[in-house]
C-alpha cells in the first residue's frame, strides 16, 4: 500500500530537508511546490500573483501525486499544511485512493523560525524564497499545530 506523507510546518522549520531524507528512506516521489514556483517565476513571494500561482502548482502536483499513489508509489507533499482542515482533506483524498497517510510535523519555536529566516534571507538562493519577517509573523499566529491524533498513521 502506498503512503502519502504530509510535511507540516512553517517556512524554515526544515520540512524540505526532512522531505529529502524521507524521499530516499521511503522510496517516495517528493513534490515541493516552492521548487517548482521558483523555477517558473523566480523570487515572487511579494508579487500579488504569488498565491494564485502557488495554488495552481499545488493542484497540478496533487494530480501527479494521486496518480503515483494509485500506481503504488509513496508520495511526499511538501506543502506546509498549516491548517487541520487542509491536512484532513488530503488524508481523506489519500484514503479514497486506497493509500495510507502520515503526518511529519516539525515543531520549531517562533524565535528559532525567525532566526533561520534571517539566515536564509541573507543567503539568497534559487531554491528557497526570500520572505520578509513582516510576512512571517501573521503566518506564525495562524498556524494550527497538529493534535496527537493527527500524528498517527492512517491506513
Amino acid at each position: 500500500m502506498a503512503t502519502l506523507h504530509l510535511m507540516v510546518g512553517l517556512p524554515c522549520a526544515g520540512k524540505t530537508t526532512l522531505a529529502r531524507t524521507l524521499e530516499d528512506e521511503r522510496s517516495a516521489l517528493r513534490l515541493t511546490p516552492d521548487e517548482w514556483q521558483l523555477r517558473l517565476f523566480g523570487q515572487d513571494a511579494e508579487d500579488p500573483a504569488h498565491d494564485a500561482r502557488h495554488g495552481l502548482i499545488e493542484v497540478m502536483l496533487w494530480e501527479l501525486a494521486s496518480r503515483a499513489l494509485v500506481l503504488g508509489t509513496n508520495v511526499i507533499l511538501d506543502y506546509g499544511f498549516w491548517a487541520r482542515e487542509e491536512r484532513e482533506d488530503y488524508r481523506a483524498r489519500s484514503k479514497q485512493l486506497g493509500a495510507s497517510s502520515e503526518v511529519h510535523f516539525l515543531d520549531v519555536p517562533a524565535d528559532e523560525l525567525l532566526r533561520r529566516l534571517a539566515r536564509r534571507n541573507a543567503q539568497r538562493s534559487l531554491t528557497a524564497f526570500y520572505i520578509p519577517e513582516a510576512m512571517m509573523q501573521p503566518w506564525i499566529a495562524f498556524f494550527q499545530k497538529p493534535t496527537p491524533d493527527e500524528l498517527e498513521r492512517r491506513d
